[in-house]
């Protein structure tokens, strides 16, 4: 199955159209992601660049919301230091050690400045 790509093939696209040429596909995907939000969409095409078939199932509109969603940054979770959530920052900062071995072409160091107080203090770190 060839990927269509110019802007007119994906305007017209339909949701029927697409279920029917997945269904007639001849051999099963060699990879089946479920959501199109960034992390989808980052994971379908790093297999299909791989060169795997693959199969995108997104229930809404491709990407809808990741961006306002997202701070596109990979970090160590070191924010949760301060409210003692040491599982979290191991994690995030495990994850972030997988993304920089399997996908260094996405992760790169930014350096950045903290402003502080007289007293030494940061900003606070509670956000909604």
């Amino acid at each position: 199955m060839e990927l269509e790509t110019t802007p007119t093939q994906f305007n017209i696209m339909k949701r029927s159209t697409s279920l029917n040429r997945i269904q007639s596909a001849d051999a099963p995907f060699d990879v089946v992601v479920i959501g199109g939000g960034a992390s989808g969409l980052g994971a379908a095409l790093d297999a299909a660049a791989r060169g795997h078939s693959v199969a995108l199932f997104e229930q809404h509109d491709f990407a809808k919301g990741t961006s306002s969603r997202s701070t596109k940054l990979v970090h160590g979770g070191v924010r949760y230091l301060q409210q003692g959530n040491i599982s979290l920052v191991l994690e995030a900062l495990r994850e972030r050690g997988r993304l920089a071995k399997n996908a260094p072409h996405l992760v790169h160091s930014q350096s950045f400045v903290t402003p502080t107080t007289p007293g030494g203090r940061g900003p606070s770190t509670a956000s909604g």
